[in-house]
């Protein structure tokens, strides 16, 4: 069946008038943006002043890029950030394992226990992480030394341990997510062709939750990267993370390098974010698939 396309002749009505923009949709616009520029305008002002050659981070003597050669001449600086991405890198690792694993089970066995365990998942995400400092100093501080377990009494396993648990929680609700939203089919052909659960599972279930394992990873490591609170309750000495590091050097004034280096993790950080958009972008998701996949919903 063919369609025409009709040609516009002179008799027709012109189209109808663009409907003028009334003054509340102004003002909301007016007032979005200054809700944004005030939000981000901290921001700005850090990676400016990251490129300051002054003393102190808040006087400014004129542009260059000596606080970011700083980073490689200063070891204290340079060890704080290999720390964190260290642990960065190792915690969403462990936090993407279990949290897929979990994923997928919520996913494709739900029962009873579903609900109490996305319960549970709830709890992690919602504990202020004060509480989850204070638990974990002392369970870390018994398993190294009253249980004889000497692994946790090393700096790096305590802030993986720590900078785990939220991230766990978090891969679990974007696998999750995932996998409801695509049909069982696969994988029950995949079961009726009389592959056994595990190859099932390894060719059929994994590359279908992947976009959102990857995303899950990235989303992990971003967040490891500005845990403050746990890594400053559970570090040990010679294994300080960066941000533990910017709060004491707040004691004897911000230098410029620390700018430096918070713009290099934002750096990261949106990289991080643009990567995981991106993964879901070719797995087909659209912009509102991105966004309910990257929020657990």
């Amino acid at each position: 069946m063919s369609t025409e396309v009709r040609e516009a002749r002179p008799d027709d009505p012109p189209p109808p008038a663009p409907r003028p923009r009334s003054w509340t949709d102004r003002a909301l616009t007016v007032v979005g943006v200054l809700v944004l520029l005030f939000l981000f305008a901290p921001i700005v002002v850090v990676v400016v002043y990251s490129f300051n050659e002054g003393r102190l981070l808040i006087a400014w003597d004129h542009f260059g890029f000596g606080s970011f050669r700083a980073l490689l001449d200063r070891p204290a600086v340079r060890g704080a950030v290999v720390v964190s991405l260290q642990v960065a890198v190792l915690s969403s690792l462990l936090a993407t394992l279990l949290g897929t694993m979990a994923g997928v089970a919520l996913a494709r066995r739900p029962g009873r226990w579903t609900w109490w365990f996305i319960g549970l998942l709830l709890l992690v995400s919602v504990t202020p992480e004060i509480v989850d400092a204070v638990s974990l100093l002392p369970w870390l501080v018994y398993l190294g030394s009253d249980a004889g377990l000497t692994v946790f009494d090393g700096g790096i396993v305590r802030l993986v341990v720590g900078h785990s648990l939220f991230s766990t929680a978090v891969v679990a609700y974007i696998v999750r997510a995932r996998l409801v939203g695509l049909d069982e089919s696969l994988e029950e052909a995949s079961g009726d062709l009389y592959a056994p659960p595990g190859r099932t599972f390894r060719r059929v279930t994994v590359p279908l939750a992947m976009p959102a394992v990857l995303a899950g990873y990235l989303l992990s490591f971003t967040l490891s990267l500005d845990n403050t609170i746990v890594s400053a309750f559970v570090q040990v000495s010679g294994t300080t993370p960066w941000p533990v590091y910017v709060l004491s050097a707040l004691r004897s004034g911000l230098r410029p390098e620390i700018a430096a280096v918070s713009t290099v993790m934002l750096v990261l950080t949106l990289l991080a974010l643009g990567l995981v958009a991106w993964v879901l972008r070719r797995s087909g998701d659209s912009a509102t698939d991105i966004a309910r996949t990257m929020g657990g919903g």
